[in-house]
């Protein structure tokens, strides 16, 4: 994926595999930090997985370092709302990473209704000699004290802590699907289906509500907030996409409560392509500025489209992901699959796009070259140093040896979410409970 995606050069470790899997093992996001030295994953089950990058090893210098368990902590539990007698599932939405300021790490996590910030941090030193305590921590009766100890710091094994630093609640009424941080690094932003909230990260017990496209009636509610982030180097810009397939790009500097936006981004509906499925397959799932700020990714049910933010009127490029899938929309309507939620990814240099299909599928789009290619993250071709062959599928007529039928997908396998590595070509995929981690191929 240099000049072209060449996919002969990856190759992967493949890191996380759990031979009896549950619901609560199934990764639901993935996130490298802003050096991609770390990388997080959250599960259904609440708890989050912080991988780090091994250093490079003087004896093998060509070998680029993989990614080992770095920490492992339970960050939600399940809770019920006794109030609307509802049950909040510990399931982790998304992380974001803080960037670096000292020696610990900081990640913000959210589930439905609560984000909490993280501090991992490594201890290796512990402090010994207390004067009002005895070695085992019990406290020494004062009149026993006769001279005063100075502590010293004693080396011990090293420890990777993670602790909650803040726990931000109780300001959403519906489910949170979106958090981004501000490139101010003071304030981040959380969403739910109506309402977008600004928070401050020092302040927990309020946050100022930012948007609000709840109406009076209920009844008259048209669409709902997919995903909102924030300008990567603009502290006072954002844009959040829509279920009706529209991106609105807001300024906070224009007012304090943001419901009238500054653009709209919207494609027009080809109306001889008009369908029972068009509103649903319009709805987006993702959206993604590029790390120049200039351009935006949205994905919906069928494509990724890229946005020029000096445009309004239609997208720059438009990407087929399963066009094949067109024919289908009846079956996956009936399992609900249509309703899937794919994230869409970046490389470090705004050229190739990422996004997840399914039968573990995921596509990349070189935006240079116009070539795109299928890959497959299974078990089945992946161990490790091994080498990724393009997947074809084929749409009736005859069948190639290496082709696969669009009927024989397996729409219980898909890849909802991807990362890639800030300045490097690493990708981290997750299918289902596995993660995989695929890298050029090194000389």
């Amino acid at each position: 994926m240099d000049e072209e995606i060449d996919t002969r050069k990856i190759n992967n470790s493949f890191l996380r595999d759990h031979n009896y899997a549950t619901e609560a093992d199934i990764i639901s996001t993935v996130e490298f930090n802003p050096t991609g030295e770390l990388l997080a994953t959250g599960d259904k089950g609440g708890r989050v997985v912080v991988f780090q990058r091994e250093r490079e090893s003087k004896n093998q210098p060509h070998r680029r370092g993989e990614y080992n368990v770095y920490s492992t902590f339970q960050s939600h539990e399940p809770e019920f709302d006794y109030l609307k007698s509802l049950e909040i599932e510990e399931k982790i939405n998304k992380i974001r990473w803080l960037p670096q300021q000292n020696a610990a790490y900081f990640l913000l996590s959210t589930n439905d209704k609560t984000v909490k910030l993280w501090k991992v941090s490594e201890r290796d030193k512990r402090p010994e000699g207390y004067n009002l305590k005895d070695e085992d921590g019990r406290i020494r009766d004062p009149t026993t004290i006769t001279a005063l100890r100075v502590p010293v710091l004693q080396p011990m094994d090293l420890m990777v802590e993670a602790t909650p630093r803040r726990v931000f609640s109780n300001a959403h009424t519906y489910h949170i699907n979106s958090i981004s941080v501000n490139s101010d690094y003071e304030t981040y932003m959380s969403t739910d289906d109506l309402r977008i909230n600004l928070w401050n990260l020092e302040i927990t017990n309020r946050s100022f509500n930012i948007v609000d496209i709840k109406p009076t009636n209920m009844e008259e509610l048209t669409e709902v907030i997919t995903a909102a982030e924030f300008q990567p180097n603009q502290c006072n810009t954002f844009v959040y996409s829509s279920s009706k397939g529209s991106i609105r790009l807001c300024d906070m500097r224009a007012s304090a409560l943001c419901d009238n936006h500054s653009k709209l981004f919207e494609e027009p509906e080809d109306p001889s392509n008009r369908s029972f499925f068009s509103e649903i397959i319009s709805s987006i799932s993702d959206v993604k500025f590029s790390h120049s700020g200039r351009y935006l990714i949205t994905r919906d049910y069928l494509t990724v489209k890229v946005w020029d933010l000096n445009m309004e009127s239609k997208p720059l490029e438009t990407y087929q992901v399963h066009d094949y899938l067109r024919s289908k929309l009846c079956s996956l309507y009936e399992n609900d699959c249509i309703f899937d939620k794919f994230e869409c990814v970046w490389n470090g240099s705004d050229s190739v796009i990422m996004t997840g299909s399914y039968n573990n599928f995921f596509r990349m789009f070189d935006r240079n070259t116009k070539r795109d290619v299928t890959l497959e993250a299974s078990r089945e071709n992946s161990k490790p140093r091994a080498i990724l062959k393009p997947r074809k599928v084929c749409v009736g007529g005859k069948r190639r040896k290496d082709e696969i039928s669009v009927d024989s997908l397996d729409f219980s396998k898909k890849i909802l979410h991807t990362a890639w590595h800030p300045s490097e070509n690493i990708i981290a995929v997750a299918a289902t409970n596995n993660l995989y981690i695929f890298q050029d191929k090194v000389n």
